[in-house]
């Protein structure tokens, strides 16, 4: 009897061995949640010194869409490690999109807080804070390269950690 039961024992370990992924990547950062189903990203402009640019025209690459404002305590906080994160992974696109109403020196208040090279895209008609129903601030949303909302973050997260860091090399290829 004892025979049977180390054979069985056996077998579920060695059946729960193969069932386990051979090159698990690391774990989705918290405050991460993955968008079961995906849903693809809103038809929305941006806007910068430079004009209006197509949240589309991002497709081909995975995209990690930070939404922020001035007034945002958490916002301002995560700021330099997003650009941390940017700089460590140049295969991952890391936009920062203010959602201050009004006229606000965006790029002036980045490189007062040492984030100026995630560039100042505006939301300046609110149309992509309504189509991502932001609710809390910071909201981070990550784009896969065919267009599709794949994970969302509400409040603020360590975007510069080292397993972050990691989840994302891993997502881009290391790039």
């Amino acid at each position: 009897m004892n025979r049977k039961i180390i054979g069985l024992l056996a077998m579920a370990v060695l059946y729960g061995i193969a069932l386990a992924p051979v090159h698990a990547g690391p774990a989705m950062p918290k405050p991460m949640v993955a968008q079961k189903p995906a849903k693809t990203e809103p038809a929305v402009t941006l806007a910068d010194a430079g004009g209006r640019h197509a949240l589309a025209s991002y497709k081909g690459h995975y995209v990690l869409l930070n939404m922020w404002a001035t007034w945002c305590i958490p916002c301002v906080a995560e700021l330099p490690a997003l650009t941390k994160l940017k700089a460590a992974v140049p295969g991952l696109t890391v936009l920062a999109v203010n959602l201050d109403r009004g006229q606000v020196d965006a790029a002036g208040f980045l490189k007062s807080h040492n984030a100026a090279t995630l560039g100042s895209l505006r939301d300046a008609d609110t149309a992509l804070m309504r189509s991502f129903t932001v609710f809390a601030m910071p909201t981070t949303v990550l784009i896969d390269p065919k267009g599709n909302v794949i994970a969302r973050a509400e409040g603020p997260a360590t975007w510069d950690s080292p397993d972050t860091i990691a989840y994302f090399k891993g997502l881009t290829g290391g790039a």
